[in-house]
Protein backbone atom coordinates (compact mmCIF):
# COMPACT_ATOMS: atom_id res chain seq x y z
CA UNK A 1 0.00 0.00 0.00
CA UNK A 2 1.33 3.45 -0.94
CA UNK A 3 1.74 5.70 2.10
CA UNK A 4 2.89 9.11 0.83
CA UNK A 5 2.12 10.73 4.19
CA UNK A 6 4.01 8.24 6.35
CA UNK A 7 5.45 9.89 9.51
CA UNK A 8 3.35 13.04 8.94
CA UNK A 9 1.06 14.48 11.62
CA UNK A 10 -2.22 15.97 10.41
CA UNK A 11 -4.99 17.92 12.10
CA UNK A 12 -8.41 17.99 10.42
CA UNK A 13 -10.94 20.32 12.02
CA UNK A 14 -14.58 19.34 11.76
CA UNK A 15 -13.40 15.86 10.91
CA UNK A 16 -16.08 13.71 12.48
CA UNK A 17 -18.60 13.75 9.62
CA UNK A 18 -19.17 14.66 5.99
CA UNK A 19 -16.27 16.06 4.00
CA UNK A 20 -14.08 16.32 7.09
CA UNK A 21 -14.51 12.66 7.98
CA UNK A 22 -13.67 11.62 4.43
CA UNK A 23 -10.52 13.74 4.57
CA UNK A 24 -9.49 12.32 7.94
CA UNK A 25 -9.96 8.78 6.65
CA UNK A 26 -8.03 9.44 3.43
CA UNK A 27 -5.06 11.09 5.13
CA UNK A 28 -4.89 8.25 7.64
CA UNK A 29 -5.04 5.71 4.79
CA UNK A 30 -2.15 7.59 3.15
CA UNK A 31 -0.04 7.01 6.25
CA UNK A 32 -0.51 10.14 8.36
CA UNK A 33 -1.23 10.19 12.06
CA UNK A 34 -4.53 12.08 12.06
CA UNK A 35 -6.06 14.15 14.81
CA UNK A 36 -9.58 15.28 13.97
CA UNK A 37 -11.82 17.62 15.90
CA UNK A 38 -15.52 17.60 16.67
CA UNK A 39 -17.74 20.14 18.39
CA UNK A 40 -20.64 18.24 19.93
CA UNK A 41 -21.18 14.77 18.45
CA UNK A 42 -18.75 12.86 20.67
CA UNK A 43 -20.34 9.51 19.82
CA UNK A 44 -19.99 10.08 16.07
CA UNK A 45 -16.36 11.12 16.48
CA UNK A 46 -15.62 8.12 18.69
CA UNK A 47 -17.15 5.76 16.14
CA UNK A 48 -15.02 7.19 13.36
CA UNK A 49 -11.90 6.87 15.48
CA UNK A 50 -12.68 3.24 16.30
CA UNK A 51 -13.41 2.46 12.63
CA UNK A 52 -10.10 3.88 11.47
CA UNK A 53 -8.15 2.27 14.28
CA UNK A 54 -9.73 -1.09 13.48
CA UNK A 55 -8.21 -0.74 10.01
CA UNK A 56 -4.79 -0.32 11.57
CA UNK A 57 -4.74 3.43 10.97
CA UNK A 58 -3.57 6.11 13.40
CA UNK A 59 -6.42 8.49 14.23
CA UNK A 60 -7.81 10.16 17.35
CA UNK A 61 -10.69 12.55 18.04
CA UNK A 62 -10.31 15.81 19.98
CA UNK A 63 -13.14 18.08 21.13
CA UNK A 64 -13.05 21.76 20.18
CA UNK A 65 -15.43 24.64 19.55
CA UNK A 66 -14.22 26.16 16.30
CA UNK A 67 -16.16 29.36 17.00
CA UNK A 68 -14.02 30.00 20.10
CA UNK A 69 -10.44 31.15 19.45
CA UNK A 70 -9.28 29.93 22.87
CA UNK A 71 -10.69 26.49 22.13
CA UNK A 72 -8.92 26.46 18.76
CA UNK A 73 -5.60 27.21 20.41
CA UNK A 74 -6.20 24.56 23.07
CA UNK A 75 -6.99 22.02 20.33
CA UNK A 76 -3.69 22.63 18.55
CA UNK A 77 -1.74 22.46 21.81
CA UNK A 78 -3.41 19.16 22.79
CA UNK A 79 -2.67 17.60 19.41
CA UNK A 80 0.95 18.73 19.45
CA UNK A 81 1.40 17.43 23.00
CA UNK A 82 -0.06 14.07 21.93
CA UNK A 83 1.56 13.57 18.51
CA UNK A 84 4.28 16.18 18.11
CA UNK A 85 4.64 19.10 15.64
CA UNK A 86 2.20 19.30 12.77
CA UNK A 87 2.92 18.72 9.10
CA UNK A 88 -0.63 19.16 7.79
CA UNK A 89 -3.59 21.33 8.79
CA UNK A 90 -6.96 20.96 7.09
CA UNK A 91 -9.50 23.61 8.10
CA UNK A 92 -12.71 21.74 7.36
CA UNK A 93 -14.99 22.88 10.18
CA UNK A 94 -17.61 25.32 8.98
CA UNK A 95 -21.15 26.60 9.34
CA UNK A 96 -23.51 27.02 6.40
CA UNK A 97 -26.47 29.36 6.85
CA UNK A 98 -28.40 31.21 4.18
CA UNK A 99 -30.50 34.36 4.27
CA UNK A 100 -31.18 37.35 2.03
CA UNK A 101 -29.88 40.77 3.02
CA UNK A 102 -33.43 42.17 3.04
CA UNK A 103 -34.91 39.41 5.22
CA UNK A 104 -36.56 41.17 8.19
CA UNK A 105 -36.52 37.92 10.18
CA UNK A 106 -32.77 37.38 9.93
CA UNK A 107 -31.08 36.27 13.14
CA UNK A 108 -27.91 38.21 13.89
CA UNK A 109 -26.76 35.43 16.21
CA UNK A 110 -26.67 33.04 13.25
CA UNK A 111 -24.56 35.53 11.30
CA UNK A 112 -22.17 35.92 14.24
CA UNK A 113 -21.76 32.15 14.65
CA UNK A 114 -21.03 31.72 10.96
CA UNK A 115 -18.45 34.50 10.99
CA UNK A 116 -16.80 33.15 14.15
CA UNK A 117 -16.57 29.57 12.89
CA UNK A 118 -15.73 30.16 9.24
CA UNK A 119 -13.27 33.02 9.66
CA UNK A 120 -12.22 33.78 13.24
CA UNK A 121 -11.88 30.10 14.18
CA UNK A 122 -9.88 29.27 11.06
CA UNK A 123 -7.52 32.18 11.69
CA UNK A 124 -7.06 31.20 15.35
CA UNK A 125 -6.41 27.55 14.50
CA UNK A 126 -3.96 28.42 11.74
CA UNK A 127 -2.09 30.93 13.87
CA UNK A 128 -1.67 28.38 16.66
CA UNK A 129 -0.75 25.64 14.20
CA UNK A 130 2.01 27.46 12.34
CA UNK A 131 3.81 28.07 15.63
CA UNK A 132 3.99 24.28 15.92
CA UNK A 133 4.51 23.41 12.25
CA UNK A 134 7.37 21.62 10.56
CA UNK A 135 8.89 23.44 7.60
CA UNK A 136 7.63 22.09 4.30
CA UNK A 137 4.15 21.49 5.68
CA UNK A 138 0.75 21.87 4.07
CA UNK A 139 -2.32 23.94 4.97
CA UNK A 140 -5.60 23.37 3.12
CA UNK A 141 -8.88 25.08 3.93
CA UNK A 142 -12.29 24.01 2.62
CA UNK A 143 -13.90 26.92 0.81
CA UNK A 144 -16.68 27.15 -1.75
CA UNK A 145 -17.06 28.07 -5.38
CA UNK A 146 -19.57 30.63 -4.08
CA UNK A 147 -16.65 32.77 -2.95
CA UNK A 148 -16.19 33.72 -6.60
CA UNK A 149 -19.80 33.56 -7.77
CA UNK A 150 -23.18 33.31 -6.04
CA UNK A 151 -25.35 30.96 -8.13
CA UNK A 152 -28.59 31.67 -6.26
CA UNK A 153 -29.97 34.18 -3.71
CA UNK A 154 -29.42 34.14 0.03
CA UNK A 155 -25.74 33.19 0.07
CA UNK A 156 -24.20 36.54 0.98
CA UNK A 157 -23.13 35.92 4.57
CA UNK A 158 -21.82 32.42 3.89
CA UNK A 159 -19.86 33.14 0.72
CA UNK A 160 -18.42 36.32 2.23
CA UNK A 161 -16.85 34.27 5.01
CA UNK A 162 -15.29 31.95 2.45
CA UNK A 163 -14.09 34.86 0.31
CA UNK A 164 -12.34 36.25 3.39
CA UNK A 165 -10.69 32.87 3.87
CA UNK A 166 -9.48 32.93 0.26
CA UNK A 167 -7.88 36.33 0.87
CA UNK A 168 -6.18 35.06 4.00
CA UNK A 169 -4.91 32.05 2.06
CA UNK A 170 -3.23 34.20 -0.56
CA UNK A 171 -1.61 36.35 2.12
CA UNK A 172 -0.55 33.39 4.27
CA UNK A 173 1.17 31.79 1.29
CA UNK A 174 3.46 34.83 1.21
CA UNK A 175 4.03 34.75 4.97
CA UNK A 176 4.88 31.05 5.05
CA UNK A 177 6.62 30.64 1.71
CA UNK A 178 10.11 31.04 3.21
CA UNK A 179 9.36 27.97 5.34
CA UNK A 180 8.16 26.01 2.27
CA UNK A 181 4.71 25.72 3.85
CA UNK A 182 2.03 25.74 1.15
CA UNK A 183 -1.41 27.25 1.77
CA UNK A 184 -4.37 26.49 -0.49
CA UNK A 185 -8.14 26.28 -0.65
CA UNK A 186 -10.24 23.43 -2.01
CA UNK A 187 -13.56 24.82 -3.20
CA UNK A 188 -16.28 22.19 -3.65
CA UNK A 189 -19.59 22.58 -5.40
CA UNK A 190 -22.45 20.33 -4.30
CA UNK A 191 -21.23 17.41 -2.17
CA UNK A 192 -23.44 14.58 -0.97
CA UNK A 193 -23.39 14.83 2.84
CA UNK A 194 -25.99 14.59 5.59
CA UNK A 195 -26.10 18.41 5.66
CA UNK A 196 -26.77 18.62 1.91
CA UNK A 197 -27.99 15.25 0.61
CA UNK A 198 -28.17 14.64 -3.12
CA UNK A 199 -31.72 13.34 -2.69
CA UNK A 200 -32.78 16.37 -0.66
CA UNK A 201 -35.41 18.93 -1.70
CA UNK A 202 -32.86 21.06 -3.60
CA UNK A 203 -30.83 18.18 -4.97
CA UNK A 204 -32.08 18.20 -8.54
CA UNK A 205 -31.67 21.98 -8.78
CA UNK A 206 -28.07 21.83 -7.54
CA UNK A 207 -27.27 19.01 -9.96
CA UNK A 208 -28.63 21.07 -12.84
CA UNK A 209 -26.10 23.82 -12.15
CA UNK A 210 -23.04 21.74 -13.01
CA UNK A 211 -21.86 20.04 -16.18
CA UNK A 212 -21.95 16.49 -14.78
CA UNK A 213 -25.47 16.75 -13.34
CA UNK A 214 -24.52 15.08 -10.07
CA UNK A 215 -23.17 15.69 -6.58
CA UNK A 216 -19.57 14.93 -5.64
CA UNK A 217 -18.88 12.15 -3.19
CA UNK A 218 -16.94 13.33 -0.11
CA UNK A 219 -14.17 10.90 -1.04
CA UNK A 220 -13.58 12.86 -4.26
CA UNK A 221 -12.97 16.04 -2.27
CA UNK A 222 -10.74 14.08 0.10
CA UNK A 223 -8.67 12.83 -2.84
CA UNK A 224 -7.95 16.39 -3.93
CA UNK A 225 -7.00 17.39 -0.38
CA UNK A 226 -4.73 14.34 -0.18
CA UNK A 227 -2.92 15.45 -3.32
CA UNK A 228 -2.45 19.02 -2.07
CA UNK A 229 -1.09 17.75 1.25
CA UNK A 230 1.22 15.24 -0.42
CA UNK A 231 4.81 15.38 -1.65
CA UNK A 232 3.93 16.16 -5.29
CA UNK A 233 2.12 19.44 -4.54
CA UNK A 234 5.06 21.41 -3.20
CA UNK A 235 4.84 24.13 -5.88
CA UNK A 236 1.11 24.81 -5.51
CA UNK A 237 0.36 27.59 -3.04
CA UNK A 238 -1.79 30.67 -2.55
CA UNK A 239 -4.54 29.41 -4.82
CA UNK A 240 -8.06 28.02 -4.87
CA UNK A 241 -8.68 24.69 -6.58
CA UNK A 242 -12.29 24.09 -7.59
CA UNK A 243 -13.91 20.66 -7.46
CA UNK A 244 -17.39 21.48 -8.68
CA UNK A 245 -18.33 19.31 -11.66
CA UNK A 246 -18.10 22.30 -13.98
CA UNK A 247 -20.32 24.62 -11.94
CA UNK A 248 -17.90 27.51 -12.43
CA UNK A 249 -17.14 26.71 -16.10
Amino acid sequence: MTTPLEAKVALVTGGSRGIGAAIAARLAADGATVAFSYARAADVAADLGKTLQARGLRAQAFQADQADPASCTRLVNEVVTTFGPLDILVNSAGVYQTGAIDDPERDDAVFAEQLQTNVVGVVATTRAAVLNFNDGGRIVSIGTTGAAQAPFPGLGDYVATKAALAAYTRAWSRDLGPRRITVNIVAPGAVNTDMNPADGPNGDFQKSLNSLNRFADPSEVAALVAFLTGPEAGFITGTTVNIDGGLSA
